[in-house]
């Protein structure tokens, strides 16, 4: 390449000159908040899927772009501190998951745009006010419908037909009252009676599932919730020990020993967000990108855990299934 130069002249006339260096351009950053402890591994599966994701569309951590990342966990006080710290660190972006977390993050960013994935209900939540036209600086992806609540509702009654009653493990926030609502409207129709278990922690958990476990035929629903992701082990651990069926809203909970699960594919998510971080650092703006729902739905069966369960899962249940694990 050919040098070029350029002269200062002094105040006494004598010209210096110096080599034009052109300056570096500094990396992008993006910070993204989780809710796990770091030692989880399907947080880890979600930001390895979000990471490779943004290699492949050209943005290499330490080269061209820095990820700072943090775990939160459910803890509000944590979380607060993390999005302080990550905001000192100037990002471009911010990605997070989970509605607590999205919502104490969004009280703190101004206007550095943010990316939330896999939270429910973001305009019940206050996140966006259209769908399809997001205004403000924040966009994403949310989990599921409010009508889950009653189609996880029928399939733990068609995979465990002794199931009598049922229990919904749930974090009281807005979002996660449609769940409850949905299935208390189709508990009559497939005679079950149906129970709402507030938690807020692992000390909630163990509480409400033990306690919910004195009756005989019961079966268990997990919604989606920082709560629950944060407890994942905790909960499929307590309903094996209390011989509870149970259905989970992501496949790391059957996969990670749960009865069944029926929702979309948590990485698979994390991969489309990492889409929209793209557009973001290329210049879009979050408002002309719409939030999106997942249009696939995935079945996972734990066939090793029926069995400990004493469960047949009917052939109907399998033929659906994305994957059995026997």
């Amino acid at each position: 390449m050919r040098r070029r130069d350029f002269v200062i002249v002094a105040a006494a006339g004598a010209a210096l000159t110096w080599p034009l260096v052109a300056r570096a351009q500094q990396p992008k950053r993006i910070g993204v908040a989780m809710a796990y402890v770091e030692s989880d591994p399907n947080g880890q599966v979600q930001v390895a899927a979000l990471r490779q994701q943004l290699e492949k569309l050209g943005w290499i951590d330490g080269r061209n772009v820095r990820i700072d990342l943090r775990y939160a966990a459910d803890d509000p006080s944590r979380i607060r501190a993390l999005a302080s710290e990550l905001l000192r660190l100037g990002p471009d972006v911010i990605v997070t998951n989970s509605n607590l977390i999205t919502s104490i993050f969004q009280s703190e960013v101004g206007s550095t745009p943010m990316v939330f994935v896999s939270v429910s209900d973001p305009v019940g939540s206050g996140f966006v006010t259209d769908l399809a036209r997001p205004t403000g600086n924040i966009t994403g992806f949310a989990n599921f419908q409010p009508s889950m609540g009653g189609k996880w509702l029928e399939m733990l009654r068609e995979v465990a037909p002794s199931v009598e009653r049922a229990g919904l493990i749930i974090h009281p926030e807005p979002p996660n009252i449609g769940y409850l609502k949905s299935a208390e409207e189709a508990a009559p129709a497939i005679k079950i009676r149906l129970t709402g278990l507030n938690v807020h922690s692992s000390a909630d958990i163990e509480r409400a599932i033990e306690g919910f476990a004195g009756e005989s035929h019961g079966g268990l629903i997990i919604a989606p919730n920082v709560v629950t992701f944060a407890n994942s082990g905790l909960i499929t651990a307590l309903s094996a020990r209390y011989r509870l069926p149970a259905i989970y809203p992501f496949a790391f909970f059957a996969k990670g020993g749960g009865l069944i699960s029926y929702g979309f594919d948590a990485a698979d998510q994390f991969r489309q967000g990492a889409g929209y971080v793209d557009k973001i650092l290329r210049g879009a703006k979050p408002s002309d990108l719409p939030v999106q729902h997942p249009t696939k739905f995935e079945i996972v069966v734990n066939l090793k855990t029926a069995k400990t369960l004493g469960i047949d899962i009917p052939g109907t249940i399998l033929a659906r299934a994305d994957e059995v694990i026997e």
